[in-house]
């Protein structure tokens, strides 16, 4: 029997396969109805459209583990901080100093690979200053605008974050967090 609660909060997808099968077609039912207006003369190419869908995503993407409370509870601070950077750098930008101190950081990949490196990534790139540069296969090189500011410990509390949501474990043998910096 499926404990309902631990599959509404974890979403524990690789236990329960047919879980993710009814979540993805229920997506990919919802983006063609979305696309089309409701409109259901369209079903009868929709239908198969959503079943060739829930296949490929299946076989491209993998069932993984979400935590959907942690999820939630992520979104408004990516929404702010997103908002935060934009606004932050035109104000750099258009402020006649222009105070930055740019530099690039490397930064070690301490995330599984796969979504949960992915999502870390784009968010990383979304917070004030920060852009990554360049990625490889255990480190990220990130450009930062003011390298007297605090984003290391930001996107070291983005990274714990998206641990949290995929339910991963952060690889604690790399800490050399920004030896090999240089300023740009």
């Amino acid at each position: 029997m499926i404990d309902v609660y631990h599959a509404m909060t974890t979403a524990n997808l690789r236990a329960y396969p047919i879980l993710s099968i009814i979540l993805r077609t229920l997506v990919f039912l919802l983006i063609w109805w979305m696309l089309t207006n409701g409109n259901s003369a369209s079903w009868w190419i929709g239908a198969p459209a959503v079943v060739i869908a829930v296949i490929t995503s299946h076989y491209l993407m993998p069932a993984i583990n979400v935590n959907w409370l942690e999820l939630f509870k992520f979104s408004p601070y990516f929404i702010i901080r997103s908002l935060v950077g934009g606004i932050d750098v035109a104000r750099r930008a258009f402020h006649p100093e222009l105070p930055i101190v740019p530099a690039l950081i490397e930064y070690p990949l301490r995330l599984p690979r796969g979504l949960p490196q992915v999502c870390f990534i784009n968010t990383v790139s979304l917070l004030p200053g920060t852009l990554i540069a360049d990625s490889h296969e255990y480190t990220l090189k990130v450009h930062v605008l003011d390298e007297t500011s605090g984003f290391i410990d930001e996107i070291r509390f983005v990274e714990q974050r998206i641990a949290r949501i995929f339910s991963a474990t952060l690889d604690e043998s790399d800490q050399g967090i920004g030896e090999n910096n240089e300023s740009v």
